[in-house]
């Protein structure tokens, strides 16, 4: 065992002789403990071993009362102490041949069967409490003499406090079987009570004569079984929590094991005593404060199987610990620090080493703070132990060498000043004494030369923690202006009729309609939603308006932004948190506004998804939206926290992807970071990688439904399946609020079977495979859809199979297809799905793309679709304007050109069916001579822009038609070129 300064040991200090002599009862304590162990006839100690124990217990009265109560224990003491096991409950509960301090003894014994389940109550508790008297004495006595680190004595305590934990749970449970059996989960599993260990006991940082602050949770309700008398879950656990508090607060003859303190759980004291994990969940993801995070940082199961960990850690780490710098928190970590500074400043605390400046709540709010607000990120914070956490903080440059240097030798001796004070008397208890004897004897107990030493000491480090405590968070001090205009919005909240003062705190905004501005204001102030606000809803509420207001100043579209902002403020009424991730962040709002503006396709998602205001934090990720490589791997790590099984839960997080991603998409088309090529390339990308994820997740779901297709005696362990892709998402220009036009391929062994019980045909399980798929991306779910689908375009369209093999494909598009199925197939390109198949599909594509056409009769067909699209869908005119995708002269007759080109002519060019796109058709196009470099650019340039305009117009719900004279000389260059096709013989 190690200790963590050269402190100065018992007998080796000057000052411990001085203390000795000067001891009023130093006989008086000597002759009881010789009384006690001849009374039990044991030896007397001799000299030698009086030199090494007399210290401890003139300076513990603990380790005296002990010592004289049960003398033999000091003989454990004398024996060698390099072997020091961890505390069980099952070491506790073989009883006191466990208190032999040689390993294999403690082997032999916890060997032994032992009957101690048959325990009465009583004999339990009496065991509860010598087995902890047993290890206080003998940890204390071994701090006193360090011969043990901070680390492994917080380790210990800890661990006794898991071990009593776990042995007041198996006795309950033992003793309740017959009559109430067992609780069971739905597989059939035993459910055991889970039992949550918080703050130091979480981070097994325990102290010496620490309260034990616990949460009670069981996995699923039901009622328990095998029993004389059924009981609920909920009943059930109560019970078992009610005795194990019983069994280790309730003082005795022998005293107390732990003091248990519950208020901690969900509702406090007015809470359930048991929750099941989903109310759990639940509460904290809509109720739990911010208070409770920090507190969650520590907390861990010390009761339940590995499933009952996972789950805890589960819903414990996305609550505490934010994806993005939070911050969020810096709020409710500002309220913290400041009470902790208003505490420090209360008269008389300024000598306890727990609360008072400088003392240990500092340090571990430095420590704590960081983790709460960057952990989301850093994974490395994520660890509950204090001096784990520090070297972390000073590699990753969170803190400086010399401030992690300075918190963990202050953190050190106050922790080892806090366990001497409490080793005293075995009282809770951070007070420095003031008397002369009690402060020499502590200076003694930690291992300084004197008082004096240990005082300048501690406060030297006391004063240099403050010091790093007060820089660490901005206290807020606001300017005078700042906090003017933040009490104008406070009083406005409670006056919101009052439409002057409304207008007298906006008039240094340039409105376009100051009237309409004001009656905005002052219906959304007087809404329910705001009226009915907690104060510290109302107060975070004022804080943002006057930081809106003052940034409204600076923009060009005032009345619009406003418009688009109260929305989302309604949204996040009851979720005040992002109000101050707001506030706490101005280039949030700077780019919630710019966004809002341009955009009221953004206004409409924050508002229906206000956790995607966590996207305008980082700028870094905002306006650089990931590549498909980092997709699929964003996605998977996101779906890798989720059951396989939970369908529900699966939907959802792939369509809260797709908004956060969609977001950060239309944020670089707005800003113009990205041109419209690179746009359409991302939102494509985006399909393609969710696509192929539900296309997973459905065969997941089919083969345990149905088992594996079987081919050539085979199981077929991957999807033999390719989902294709027309028009947009074929081409790679897919918008923001497009369709997916898809066509299913399989390649199954005809009148092959699956392998599960269920066994069905191949075509039956890929056809439900299909319908899976279809269904996962169109459903709706509380986060809402992924896709509309269109199935139209497959072989004999809504009549046909919804999903057909490759060489049905085939046959169908080489005998049956209509020329405008061939134009389709000249856009189409394989989404997602198995990669031999796709290979052979884009053969099959450019097979059929490439046989010889009559290029009159293919010219006339595809010129008499275009004139029968151009009756029927095209929405503009003279009076509504110029329809950018089906109005002569748009995207359409682009389309159709080059359509016609590539199905005549890719028999003799190639080049022209590579890609499916038609940007790069165009080039190929003039690349072999079939029409004029100029025309390509002029034609590639105006369909760049429609492409452009469009998306922006979806951004800002405004359709697809535009005034007649924006886009005049466009649609003029557009028609003149479909003119020329359609006259000219030679093409």
């Amino acid at each position: 065992m190690k200790k963590e300064s050269p402190l100065t040991p018992l007998v080796k200090n000057t000052a411990y002789l001085v203390y000795c002599n000067q001891h009023p009862n130093r006989s008086t304590l000597y002759e009881a403990i010789q009384e006690s162990r001849e009374r039990c006839g044991l030896s007397l100690l001799n000299q030698e071993q009086i030199d090494r124990l007399e210290p401890l217990w003139l300076l513990s009265d603990y380790l005296h009362q002990q010592w004289v109560r049960f003398p033999h224990w000091l003989d454990n003491h004398l024996c060698d102490t390099t072997y020091l096991p961890r505390p069980s409950y099952e070491a506790m509960m073989a009883g006191e041949a466990y208190f032999a301090s040689d390993a294999e003894t403690v082997k032999e014994v916890l060997q032994q069967d032992q009957e101690s389940m048959g325990l009465d109550e009583p004999s339990l508790m009496k065991r509860l409490r010598l087995y902890r008297q047993w290890w206080m004495t003998h940890l204390i006595a071994l701090d006193l003499q360090q011969q043990i680190s901070l680390k492994e004595l917080t380790a210990m305590l800890s661990g006794l406090a898991d071990a009593s934990v776990k042995a007041s749970l198996a006795w309950s449970v033992h003793h309740y079987q017959t009559l109430y059996g067992h609780a069971l989960d739905q597989q059939g599993k035993v459910q055991s009570m889970i039992v949550i260990g918080m703050g130091k006991l979480g981070g097994n940082e325990l102290n010496l004569s620490s309260d034990i602050d616990l949460i009670f949770a069981f996995r699923e309700h039901g009622e328990t079984q095998g029993g004389k008398k059924s009981l609920s879950h909920q009943e059930y656990f109560t019970k078992l929590g009610q005795k194990l508090i019983q069994h280790l607060d309730q003082v005795t003859a022998d005293g107390f094991v732990f003091r248990v303190d519950m208020r901690l759980r969900p509702f406090g004291q007015s809470g359930a005593l048991v929750l099941n994990m989903d109310s759990l969940e639940q509460y904290y993801q809509d109720q739990g404060r911010d208070w409770e995070r920090y507190a969650m940082i520590k907390a861990r199961v010390m009761a339940g199987d590995q499933q009952d960990i996972a789950e805890f850690e589960a819903l414990r780490k996305p609550f505490v610990y934010r994806k993005y710098l939070d911050f969020g928190a810096i709020g409710a970590l500002r309220d913290l620090k400041q009470m902790i500074a208003k505490e420090v400043r209360r008269k008389g605390i300024e000598h306890n080493i727990k609360l008072g400046g400088g003392g240990i709540r500092e340090v571990e709010f430095i420590a704590q703070a960081l983790q709460i607000l960057h952990g989301g990120r850093d994974q490395g914070l994520q660890k509950p132990a204090l001096l784990s956490v520090l070297p972390h903080l000073e590699k990753h440059h969170y803190l400086s060498s010399t401030d992690v240097a300075t918190l963990t030798q202050a953190y050190l001796l106050l922790r080892r000043t806090e366990h001497a004070l409490q080793a005293y008397r075995d009282e809770q208890t951070q007070l420095i004494p003031e008397d002369e004897m009690g402060q020499a004897r502590l200076a003694i107990m930690v291992g300084f030369d004197s008082w004096q030493a240990l005082n300048d000491e501690l406060w030297r480090l006391r004063h240099l923690v403050h010091g790093i405590f007060s820089e660490l968070i901005d206290d807020g001090e606001e300017s005078s202006e700042e906090v003017k205009q933040q009490e104008s919005w406070r009083l406005l909240l409670k006056n919101a009729k009052d439409q002057e003062a409304i207008a007298d705190a906006i008039a240094d905004i340039q409105w376009q309609d100051r009237e309409a501005a004001v009656n905005r204001l002052s219906v959304f102030l007087s809404s329910k939603g705001v009226v009915f606000m907690q104060p510290i809803g109302q107060e975070r509420l004022s804080v943002f308006l006057a930081a809106f207001v003052s940034a409204l100043a600076e923009e060009r579209a005032p009345d619009i932004i406003l418009e688009r902002i109260i929305p989302i403020l309604d949204a996040v009424l009851r979720r005040t948190a992002y109000l101050v991730l707001l506030c706490e962040n101005p280039t949030a709002i700077t780019h919630l506004m710019g966004l809002c503006r341009e955009s009221a396709w953004f206004s409409e998602v924050i508002s229906s998804s206000p956790a995607l205001l966590d996207e305008l934090l980082d700028a870094n990720t905002l306006f650089s939206p990931p590549s498909k490589a980092m997709l699929k791997e964003e996605l998977q790590q996101i779906l890798l926290r989720l059951p396989e099984e939970d369908e529900e839960a699966q939907m959802d997080a792939l369509r809260r992807f797709k908004r956060s991603i969609t977001l950060r998409i239309a944020a670089c088309d707005i800003t113009e970071i990205l041109p419209v090529m690179k746009v359409s390339d991302h939102l494509t990308w985006l399909a393609e990688v969710l696509l192929e994820q539900v296309l997973q997740q459905s065969w997941w779901h089919l083969t345990h439904k149905h088992g594996f297709p079987v081919q050539e005696g085979e199981l077929v362990s991957s999807p033999q399946l390719a989902i294709i892709g027309y028009g947009k998402s074929g081409g790679l220009e897919l918008g923001y609020d497009s369709d997916l036009d898809l066509v299913f391929v399989h390649d199954a062994q005809a009148n092959g079977y699956t392998s599960g019980d269920r066994s069905v045909d191949h075509l039956t399980f890929y056809t439900r495979l299909c319908q899976r798929i279809i269904h996962m991306l169109t459903s709706f779910t509380a986060a809402g859809r992924l896709y509309e689908v269109d199935m139209r375009l497959r072989p004999s369209g809504n009549s046909g199979l919804l999903v057909s093999s490759l060489e049905a494909f085939k046959d169908y598009q080489q005998k049956e297809a209509w020329v405008w199925e061939h134009q389709a197939l000249t856009r189409a390109r394989a989404l997602a799905g198995d990669e031999d198949l796709i290979a052979r599909f884009e053969a099959c594509r450019k097979l059929i793309i490439g046989n010889e056409r009559d290029r009159v009769e293919l010219k006339q067909e595809v010129i008499k679709m275009r004139e029968k699209m151009r009756a029927h869908l095209d929405s503009g005119g003279k009076e509504k304007g110029f329809d950018l995708k089906q109005g002569a002269g748009g995207i359409i007759d682009i389309e159709f050109m080059v359509q016609y080109l590539v199905l005549a002519w890719s028999h003799q060019y190639p080049e022209l069916m590579r890609y499916s796109d038609n940007v790069r058709q165009l080039e190929a196009a003039a690349n072999v001579g079939l029409i004029a470099d100029e025309t390509a650019q002029e034609m590639t340039q105006t369909y760049t822009l429609y492409r452009a305009l469009n998306h922006r117009l979806n951004l800002q719900k405004q359709g697809r038609v535009v005034q007649r004279d924006t886009l005049e000389s466009n649609q003029a260059l557009v028609s003149r070129h479909w003119d020329e096709f359609v006259n000219k013989t030679s093409l």
